[in-house]
Protein backbone atom coordinates (compact mmCIF):
# COMPACT_ATOMS: atom_id res chain seq x y z
CA UNK A 1 0.00 0.00 0.00
CA UNK A 2 1.33 3.33 -0.95
CA UNK A 3 1.90 6.11 1.56
CA UNK A 4 -0.74 7.89 3.05
CA UNK A 5 -1.78 11.71 4.05
CA UNK A 6 -2.94 12.28 7.32
CA UNK A 7 -5.95 13.19 5.74
CA UNK A 8 -6.14 9.98 4.06
CA UNK A 9 -5.33 7.84 7.08
CA UNK A 10 -7.98 9.91 8.91
CA UNK A 11 -10.49 8.53 6.78
CA UNK A 12 -9.36 5.21 6.30
CA UNK A 13 -9.35 5.29 10.36
CA UNK A 14 -12.28 6.37 10.63
CA UNK A 15 -13.78 3.36 7.78
CA UNK A 16 -12.24 0.74 9.65
CA UNK A 17 -13.53 1.53 13.04
CA UNK A 18 -16.75 1.40 11.86
CA UNK A 19 -16.07 -1.85 10.21
CA UNK A 20 -14.79 -3.56 13.04
CA UNK A 21 -17.91 -2.46 15.14
CA UNK A 22 -20.35 -3.61 13.08
CA UNK A 23 -18.21 -6.75 13.13
CA UNK A 24 -18.63 -6.66 17.07
CA UNK A 25 -15.03 -6.33 17.56
CA UNK A 26 -14.72 -4.98 21.00
CA UNK A 27 -11.96 -1.82 21.18
CA UNK A 28 -9.01 -4.59 22.64
CA UNK A 29 -9.73 -6.72 19.99
CA UNK A 30 -9.56 -3.79 17.53
CA UNK A 31 -6.33 -2.94 18.56
CA UNK A 32 -5.42 -6.36 18.05
CA UNK A 33 -6.72 -6.59 14.52
CA UNK A 34 -4.83 -3.41 13.21
CA UNK A 35 -1.59 -4.92 15.01
CA UNK A 36 -1.17 -1.06 16.61
CA UNK A 37 1.85 -0.75 19.35
CA UNK A 38 1.15 -2.50 22.31
CA UNK A 39 1.03 0.82 24.96
CA UNK A 40 -2.21 1.51 22.56
CA UNK A 41 -5.01 1.97 25.20
CA UNK A 42 -8.24 0.42 23.85
CA UNK A 43 -10.35 3.90 24.68
CA UNK A 44 -8.23 5.24 22.09
CA UNK A 45 -10.46 3.86 19.43
CA UNK A 46 -12.61 6.09 19.69
CA UNK A 47 -10.77 8.62 19.03
CA UNK A 48 -9.66 6.65 15.12
CA UNK A 49 -13.14 6.97 14.65
CA UNK A 50 -12.89 10.56 15.06
CA UNK A 51 -9.88 12.56 14.43
CA UNK A 52 -7.19 10.63 15.11
CA UNK A 53 -5.15 9.32 11.43
CA UNK A 54 -4.06 5.37 11.95
CA UNK A 55 -0.28 5.69 11.98
CA UNK A 56 1.92 5.65 9.32
CA UNK A 57 3.06 1.79 9.78
CA UNK A 58 3.62 -0.66 7.13
CA UNK A 59 1.91 -3.58 9.29
CA UNK A 60 -0.85 -1.67 10.02
CA UNK A 61 -1.65 -0.43 6.43
CA UNK A 62 -1.24 -4.59 5.66
CA UNK A 63 -3.89 -5.36 7.90
CA UNK A 64 -5.91 -2.81 7.25
CA UNK A 65 -5.61 -3.53 3.61
CA UNK A 66 -6.33 -7.41 4.63
CA UNK A 67 -9.77 -6.37 6.34
CA UNK A 68 -11.03 -4.41 3.87
CA UNK A 69 -10.19 -7.10 1.32
CA UNK A 70 -12.55 -9.61 3.90
CA UNK A 71 -14.99 -7.12 4.25
CA UNK A 72 -15.16 -6.75 0.33
CA UNK A 73 -15.48 -10.78 0.07
CA UNK A 74 -17.98 -10.65 2.69
CA UNK A 75 -20.38 -8.34 0.94
CA UNK A 76 -19.55 -10.56 -2.56
CA UNK A 77 -20.33 -14.13 -0.53
CA UNK A 78 -23.37 -12.43 1.19
CA UNK A 79 -24.82 -9.70 -1.44
CA UNK A 80 -28.21 -9.69 -0.52
CA UNK A 81 -27.58 -9.23 3.41
CA UNK A 82 -24.77 -7.21 4.43
CA UNK A 83 -25.30 -8.74 8.45
CA UNK A 84 -24.71 -12.12 7.37
CA UNK A 85 -20.92 -11.54 7.09
CA UNK A 86 -21.03 -10.18 10.65
CA UNK A 87 -22.57 -13.24 11.44
CA UNK A 88 -20.32 -15.43 9.45
CA UNK A 89 -16.98 -13.90 11.06
CA UNK A 90 -18.82 -14.78 14.65
CA UNK A 91 -19.97 -18.52 14.03
CA UNK A 92 -18.12 -21.86 14.34
CA UNK A 93 -15.86 -22.80 11.27
CA UNK A 94 -14.92 -26.63 10.15
CA UNK A 95 -12.09 -24.79 7.81
CA UNK A 96 -10.40 -23.33 10.81
CA UNK A 97 -10.75 -26.60 13.01
CA UNK A 98 -14.03 -25.64 14.35
CA UNK A 99 -13.02 -22.19 15.19
CA UNK A 100 -14.92 -18.44 14.76
CA UNK A 101 -13.06 -16.92 11.77
CA UNK A 102 -12.92 -13.45 13.88
CA UNK A 103 -11.30 -15.66 16.73
CA UNK A 104 -8.50 -16.89 14.66
CA UNK A 105 -7.83 -13.25 13.49
CA UNK A 106 -7.64 -12.41 16.85
CA UNK A 107 -5.48 -15.11 18.67
CA UNK A 108 -3.20 -15.94 14.94
CA UNK A 109 -2.35 -12.20 14.17
CA UNK A 110 -1.77 -11.43 10.54
CA UNK A 111 -1.44 -14.90 9.82
CA UNK A 112 -4.98 -15.55 11.18
CA UNK A 113 -5.75 -12.87 8.98
CA UNK A 114 -4.40 -13.66 6.04
CA UNK A 115 -5.93 -17.18 6.43
CA UNK A 116 -9.54 -15.57 6.78
CA UNK A 117 -9.38 -13.35 3.77
CA UNK A 118 -7.63 -16.35 1.45
CA UNK A 119 -10.64 -18.87 2.69
CA UNK A 120 -13.24 -16.07 1.53
CA UNK A 121 -11.13 -14.59 -1.35
CA UNK A 122 -10.49 -17.34 -3.86
CA UNK A 123 -8.36 -14.49 -5.97
CA UNK A 124 -6.35 -13.22 -3.36
CA UNK A 125 -5.83 -17.31 -2.69
CA UNK A 126 -5.10 -18.15 -5.82
CA UNK A 127 -2.01 -15.08 -5.89
CA UNK A 128 -0.66 -16.09 -2.58
CA UNK A 129 -0.51 -19.86 -4.25
CA UNK A 130 1.62 -18.35 -7.18
CA UNK A 131 -0.78 -20.32 -9.40
CA UNK A 132 -0.79 -16.79 -11.72
CA UNK A 133 -2.40 -17.38 -15.00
Amino acid sequence: MQSLNPEDRLQLARMIVNLLDEWGVEPAGQVLLLGLPEETKPRSMARYGRDLPLPEDAEVMERVEHLVGIADALRTTFPRNARMGTLWLNQRNNRFNDRVPLDVMLEDGLAGVIAVRAHLDCAFDWDMSGSKA
